[in-house]
């Protein structure tokens, strides 16, 4: 019963893209080519955007302790929707601007660790970690 839902699916799909095509093809005409090519473009560029920043959020999450699943299914959403907009066909240009406009999730991430004043925090809150250190000459060095 899965496999017949699938195999639903990945052929409703498509089908449904050319039946929609065709439909808007002879109501507007070439319109409909330059909106397809704009919006391969722009779900072009959104991937080759999202490649760098996608670093960039895992930096930031764990900078600031929040989980990095967030940012990973921020970046994963954002690349699947440049991909449905390379994809040819409206509904998947709409299903990828729904993608993009869905309000991104808000990460409560931990306490943080500085929140009082310890015997080991300094006064501006860096934490002091008190120990002995030596230093050793290398001989491959001389």
């Amino acid at each position: 019963m899965r496999a017949l839902l699938v195999l639903f699916i990945l052929l409703g799909f498509p089908a449904l893209e050319i039946f929609v095509l065709a439909k808007l093809a002879g109501a507007i005409g070439w319109w409909l080519l330059l909106w397809l090519i704009l919006s391969a473009f722009a779900g072009w560029t959104l991937i080759q955007e999202e490649k760098m920043a996608m670093f960039g959020r895992l930096f930031s999450a764990l900078q600031s302790g929040q989980p990095l699943g967030y940012a990973m299914l921020d970046s994963l959403r954002t690349l699947f929707a440049g991909v449905l907009l390379i994809f040819p066909g409206v509904v998947s240009d709409f299903v990828a601007l729904v993608l993009l406009l869905l309000p991104r999730p808000k990460a409560s991430g931990p306490a943080p660790r500085n929140a009082s004043p310890s015997r080991n925090s300094s006064p501006d809150g860096d934490v002091i970690i008190e120990g002995e250190w030596q230093r050793e000459e290398d001989k491959r060095l001389k």
